[in-house]
């Protein structure tokens, strides 16, 4: 089992519900996926780098990803329905807390000047969302296999129902918000 997921059943559960007043273990908001999307608009003009993404996003992430498509066109991008514009992985279970403990334990703290990810990043219904700018945070990928550096957005949905039990819960798992 892994090492975050142990920590959550056994220290975060009981600490959460305390906090809360949870009548259910049940209750207690857990992670449900984490989604990781990379947006390639540079696609539109050399398929090419769209294959370099996809290749650093599964090295990343350990998953096959998946290929976005534009839904509308958009003459001021230069893009086309049904064209292809970036790739994206969700994660779930075991991998899903595998990628959080690597992204809190070896990624964030390599990101130059980092003070703690800001804690605003909530949208109300308890996910919070992450940008990251370059990819070479990550121990994966080799620096001089990188086409081109890019940013990734990362996802973390639970079944908290505030942001504030998200907050909570996100903070015991160890992310590093901004004090």
């Amino acid at each position: 089992m892994n090492r975050l997921k142990e920590k959550y059943l056994k220290e975060i559960v009981p600490s959460l519900q305390k906090k809360h007043n949870y009548k259910s273990v049940m209750e207690v908001p857990k992670l449900e996926k984490i989604v990781v999307n990379i947006g390639v608009g540079d696609a539109t003009t050399n398929s090419k780098l769209l294959d370099a993404a996809v290749a650093d996003l599964e090295q990343i992430t350990g998953q096959t990803p998946v290929v976005t498509k534009a839904r509308k066109s958009i003459a001021g991008f230069h893009v086309r329905e049904g064209q292809s514009i970036g790739c994206k992985v969700t994660l779930r279970g075991e991998n899903m807390y595998n990628f959080l403990d690597k992204l809190v334990t070896i990624g964030l703290p390599r990101v130059r000047d980092f003070r703690g990810v800001s804690p605003k990043a909530f949208d109300g219904r308890g996910n919070y969302t992450l940008g990251i700018k370059e990819q070479l945070i990550f121990s994966e990928i080799e620096y001089d296999n990188v086409v081109k550096v890019r940013g990734m957005d990362i996802v973390l949905v639970t079944t908290a129902k505030t942001d504030e039990e998200a907050f909570d819960l996100l903070d015991e798992l160890g992310i590093p918000f901004r004090k």
